[in-house]
């Protein structure tokens, strides 16, 4: 994104992971959000944005995967724009399989692509539909185990200051046993440092607690690993400020995402904010849930 917001951003994703979150939050942060917009109309919409002289930097359309074409309309609609000089954007909000099966159940709705089949066959159907538009996706935002007010804040943290540095960094801990982050762009394995949780004092405390994290921290290998991603991490992030990449998450991981990944976690988010040039966040996914 080179430092500045994109002229035009597109939010699509998987239905129930949160489009209308999104959207809202958009709204919220002064943004012209039209939401359910067909892909054919982008351009018309872009073309009126400007023509009522809107902020070229607040305009954002909320477009499903009901048209049987998407992925050729989208793909068209991105190029028409990019080739009328207006820069495109694309966020994709997705979640597990599981997640949008509880989503769907609670509202009680059909998912938009089931048809006659099962909540599970729509979901798959729309998963391969949306397989190119995610990895072609500027942003990918996994909503599994986010509220709605935890996606609220990550959109406001991703589109919401006008001078935030170019790079916003994630830093995530995560257990393995419960599955890597998916929209994880960089992976750090912590399980080679000893487990406090075979320590008994250690065992009901997590890694914001003192005694853990200097029990993780003066393990050997923690230092050096720390030295090295700090140097890694500024290497990566520098060309994804050159390639335009304005967001990345990284993810770090121990077995149960209590203890060391989650100190190292701290440790690497701190020394990623004293680097500077980048706005850091530090979140733990499964602190509790054990």
């Amino acid at each position: 994104m080179n430092g500045k917001e994109p002229a035009f951003v597109i939010v699509t994703g998987m239905s129930g992971a949160g489009r209308s979150t999104a959207a809202k939050a958009l709204e919220d942060l002064g943004w012209f959000v039209i939401d359910n917009l067909p892909p054919g109309l982008l351009f018309a919409m872009a073309e009126e944005a400007g023509r009522v002289k809107l902020a070229a930097d607040k305009v954002a359309a909320v477009v499903d995967v009901r048209s049987l074409a998407f992925t050729t309309d989208l793909n068209a609609a991105i190029e028409e724009l990019d080739g009328r000089g207006v820069a495109v954007r694309v966020v994709f909000l997705e979640a597990s399989d599981e997640e949008l099966v509880r989503r769907f159940e609670n509202v009680r709705r059909p998912h938009p692509l089931q048809g006659e089949g099962r909540l599970v066959d729509g979901i798959a159907r729309e998963r391969g539909i949306l397989r190119e538009v995610r990895a072609n996706a500027d942003l990918v935002i996994d909503t599994s185990n986010l509220n709605v007010h935890e996606l609220r804040g990550k959109i406001v943290a991703f589109f919401g200051g006008e001078d935030r540095p170019g790079l916003r960094v994630n830093v995530v801990s995560f257990g393995y046993k419960y599955g890597l982050p998916v929209d994880a762009d960089l992976v750090v394995d912590c399980r080679f440092l000893p487990n406090p949780h075979w320590v008994p004092e250690l065992r009901p405390m997590n890694g914001l607690d003192t005694p853990v994290r200097e029990y993780v921290l003066n393990q050997p290998g923690a230092k050096e690993l720390l030295d090295a991603y700090d140097e890694v991490v500024g290497i990566i992030a520098a060309g994804y400020t050159r390639e335009g990449k304005g967001y990345a998450t990284l993810a770090v991981g121990c077995t149960g995402g209590k203890h060391r990944s989650v100190a190292m976690a701290e440790q690497i988010g701190g020394r990623l904010r004293d680097r500077g040039g980048m706005e850091v966040q530090v979140s733990h996914r499964d602190v509790g849930r054990e």
